[in-house]
């Protein structure tokens, strides 16, 4: 049986379907004839293949196509329950075309094998090649809604992620998580937080699905080895347990979906998890080489904005990045990005984890280290580079930057206090509530200042912090950062104040001439580090810079 296809509707069956696949193929090889391809699939020329109805019991809410006229999400209220669901609709099989997609899928895998020349061919198009090729061998000749739909599974299925494919697609969706076999589906949506959804696995589809993430992962999962974190292919984060004995419900994965280009500081700026005040402050602390760690709690946007402010990092620094599995991305030519790798066999190819690569990172003389998150012994490495002069990113775990300083301080971190005072800034995210929805925000920026001699204990600055009835940021008026640059540079506190409006008016002419992207962004933000005056020359019509 095809992965996750869909399963044939009760009615609908053609006289070829009533005959019998089988006999139908036996008597088509009389049959043979050419047979003109069916082209693109296009819903304003071909109408819609799937007419959704929401079933008895539900109240739709709302619904939105995913591909237009293939694929159709439906919030739908269960009556029943009280909760939103999460409908799924994709086009429905006749009896024949499921037999016929069977066929299909079969006799698929033994004429994929690309030739050399076909090896950049777009593979979508290969595969409808190869497709029609078969069904002119059948001698069959199906209307073109048919093709279509069938064309549709097969894409899913050889190149997507078979029955999760379009939550993949979906813009809406941040996690997809799979509790086990023949349990649902659960997401956790933009707009609708965590719901569930009508769609769930077998024993054998589900492990042949979680096999599937893994090797597309680079990855390799069996019941000897049954737990995987790993990147997919588009950059979303994998965590998958194989086999009954480490998830006792079955197979279960989770996958953190990340966008294709990472939010910029105008995004945030806009979904109000940073203002423009907090972004030109981090601006100007990333320009004079201010070490930043970034910490909360899970989905608190801590990488996000650790990704968005690296835009901050001037265009010719070196920087290296070290992760666990790749989360960061950037804008930047002069840049390494390195993972962590498990050990590939026994004897062979051993553990390569954050710490050694920390350790030669330092020997790149790189300008900026980007630790995707700290917790465990590397802790100790990333604050001796902050001793030692290199600029470093991370993100933590932690609920604040009292627990933050007492996770550095322990087990299994180990970080000494007088390390720490070589952090500069500390920014506390936080995923809050406003109103029914809930929201990424910044609760504080807090500035390391340094040990106390009497007491020991560290002194820390706070220099912006959320109020959340009115929504808005708070700056509490003194600043030992900005203090610093304003000293090291020589600097008038006027013209340190003209620097800061400098980078807010081009942040806010962003922000108005809707210059989200990040390739854009990043692009006026390396300009302005070459070429001041050309951006500010230009602030009225930015988009001539990035042309």
């Amino acid at each position: 049986m095809t992965p996750g296809a869909s399963p044939p509707a009760a009615e609908g069956s053609t006289s070829a379907g009533r005959l019998g696949l089988s006999r139908l193929l036996d008597r088509a090889c009389f049959l043979r004839k050419n047979i003109e391809p069916a082209g693109e699939y296009d819903p304003a020329v071909h109408g819609l293949l799937v007419d959704a109805v929401s079933p008895a019991g539900y109240e739709e809410l709302d619904r939105y196509w995913i591909a237009d006229g293939l694929s159709l999400a439906v919030i739908a209220k269960n009556t029943e329950t009280n909760q939103a669901e999460y409908l799924l609709f994709e086009p429905v099989l006749s009896e024949f075309e499921y037999e016929l997609l069977e066929r299909l899928f079969d006799d698929l895998r033994d004429v994929l094998i690309l030739d050399d020349h076909e090896l950049d061919a777009d593979r979508r198009v290969i595969l409808s090649r190869k497709a029609h090729d078969l069904l002119t061998e059948y001698g069959l000749t199906l209307d073109r809604r048919s093709i279509f739909k069938i064309r549709y599974y097969l894409r899913r299925n050889f190149l997507g992620w078979s029955r999760i494919d379009a939550l993949m697609k979906d813009p809406r969706i941040e996690d997809i998580s799979c509790d086990g076999t023949r349990i649902p589906l659960f997401l956790y949506h933009r707009q609708h937080q965590n719901i569930k959804t009508n769609i769930h696995f077998d024993e054998q589809a589900l492990n042949s699905l979680a096999i599937t993430l893994a090797q597309r992962s680079g990855k390799h999962v069996s019941i000897g080895s049954p737990l995987v974190d790993a990147t997919l292919p588009d950059g979303s984060r994998l965590q998958l347990t194989f086999g009954s004995e480490v998830t006792t419900r079955g197979t279960s994965f989770t996958i953190r979906k990340f966008r294709e280009t990472p939010f910029t500081p105008v995004e945030l700026m806009e979904t109000k998890t940073f203002d423009v005040d907090q972004l030109v402050y981090f601006w100007m602390a990333i320009e004079n080489n201010k070490s930043l760690l970034f910490v909360g709690g899970t989905a608190s946007g801590k990488t996000t904005s650790l990704n968005a402010v690296a835009l901050f990092i001037p265009p010719l620094a070196k920087v290296v990045s070290i992760e666990d599995t790749r989360e960061i991305t950037l804008y930047h030519e002069n840049w390494v990005a390195a993972v962590t790798r498990e050990r590939v066999s026994e004897g062979f190819g051993g553990t390569i984890g954050m710490f050694d690569l920390l350790k030669a990172a330092m020997r790149q003389r790189p300008e900026y280290i980007l630790v995707g998150e700290v917790r465990g012994s590397e802790a100790q490495t990333l604050f001796q580079a902050m001793n030692t002069g290199h600029t470093t990113f991370s993100t933590m775990h932690a609920g604040g930057v009292d627990a933050a300083i007492h996770r550095l301080e322990n087990e299994p971190l180990n970080v000494p206090r007088n390390m720490l005072q070589a952090l500069d800034v500390v920014s506390v995210q936080a995923l809050t509530h406003r109103g029914y929805d809930r929201a990424r925000r910044c609760r504080e920026i807090v500035e390391i200042v340094g040990i106390d001699p009497v007491t020991g204990s560290l002194q820390v600055n706070t220099v912006y912090e959320y109020n959340p009835v009115p929504d808005t940021f708070t700056y509490s008026g003194r600043s030992k950062i900005l203090g610093e640059i304003m000293e090291y540079r020589g600097w008038s506190r006027a013209r340190l104040d003209e620097e800061l409006q400098i980078r807010r008016s081009i942040l806010l002419a962003m922000q108005k001439q809707g210059i989200r992207d990040y390739r854009a962004v990043a692009r006026i933000i390396q300009a302005f580090a070459i070429e001041p005056d050309r951006v500010l020359a230009s602030l009225d019509d930015l988009g001539r810079l990035i042309g």
